[in-house]
């Protein structure tokens, strides 16, 4: 194998640390901005990567100097394997950070189990601190049980534990209140994330899009300070308040100059590599990972694919590439 590279650049001189790697397109929860009608199973879809693909994958992002590793879906917990994939990874020489983003399903029992694969940080989707809205937004009646999963993943040692609420109009921005209070009480990291446009959601964006402005307004008027970016940190700006705990950020895609901070890749659960959440296509690596002999190629495909990411997406054009909803890729 080559030697190991310590900064992976694209043609506009930033550099990739952080990669978000998609377990399954599976999801068994219904959020009204992403799959509201549910998952729908695709005839003659390829099975997804295997641990040992994934452990060649992981194995060459490291030895191109990426250090952190996100793993998404769908609901990254369905997938059968999620304990053996993390251990794998977790495992790998250079990968210091696992994190996993979830909805909680079966975390309150699961939490224990992520802890002792090395999954250390994890986020959590928490649209709402209102049962009933809660239930509205996702499909399910089961903020009790998140909320015990939250609890759970601490008592289990998960170092890092971030709640992800994604900004709805006349939905839950007028939470704002509620959620500093819970995350000042609870010690905890909460982010707003701005309802972004895909191909399948065009009528629900166009009602419910809120920018994060709103809510960064509310939080300066309110005493809240911005923080500095953490090296490895995904985009959110995040805020605290000199005279409580917890943190609260937003993620703002419609923002200017989002994508200039930009330091992450992904790889979909098939094995594509997108350089965008919202690209034109992702290309397929699972070409190039069947055998260990071809990690020297792999490195190289990847480079050179790096080399080519866009500036920005095209979502001010309302151009939201190929993604038709956010389970497709791992957002």
């Amino acid at each position: 194998m080559t030697s190991p590279l310590h900064n992976l650049r694209d043609g506009h001189g930033r550099s990739f640390e952080y990669l978000r790697l998609s377990l399954t397109d599976v999801c068994n929860f219904r959020c009204t901005y992403c799959l509201p009608d549910g998952y729908r199973k695709q005839a003659g879809k390829p099975a997804n990567l295997s641990v040992a693909e994934i452990a060649r994958l992981v194995c060459a992002f490291a030895a191109l100097g990426l250090w952190k590793v996100r793993l998404t879906g769908g609901e990254p917990s369905l997938r059968a394997e999620v304990l053996d994939i993390a251990q794998t990874i977790s495992g790998t020489a250079g990968i210091r950070r696992l994190a996993m983003t979830t909805n909680g399903y079966r975390l309150a029992e699961r939490a224990k189990d992520y802890a002792s694969v090395g999954i250390t940080s994890l986020n959590l989707s928490l649209d709402s601190l209102d049962p009933a809205r809660f239930a509205q937004i996702t499909g399910h009646d089961r903020l009790p049980e998140i909320l015990a999963g939250v609890d759970a993943a601490r008592d289990a040692g998960i170092e890092s534990i971030k709640l992800n609420a994604v900004l709805m109009k006349g939905i839950n921005d007028g939470e704002l209140l509620a959620f500093m209070d819970f995350v000042e009480r609870h010690d905890l990291s909460l982010r707003f994330i701005e309802v972004m446009r895909t191909n399948d959601n065009v009528p629900f964006f166009r009602r419910y899009y809120l920018p994060a402005a709103t809510v960064i307004a509310q939080l300066e008027r309110a005493g809240w300070q911005r923080l500095a970016r953490a090296p490895g940190a995904g985009p959110a700006i995040e805020f605290a308040h000199p005279a409580g705990r917890g943190r609260i950020g937003v993620i703002a895609p419609y923002a200017k100059d989002f994508c200039a901070s930009c330091n992450r890749l992904r790889v979909s659960s098939l094995g594509k590599l997108h350089l965008c959440l919202f690209g034109d296509f992702g290309v397929d690596l699972r070409p190039l990972l069947a055998d260990d002999a071809q990690q020297d190629e792999l490195l190289g495909r990847i480079e050179e694919l790096t080399r080519t990411k866009s500036l920005s997406h095209r979502l001010l054009q309302n151009d939201s590439g190929a993604t038709p909803h956010l389970a497709s890729i791992g957002g």
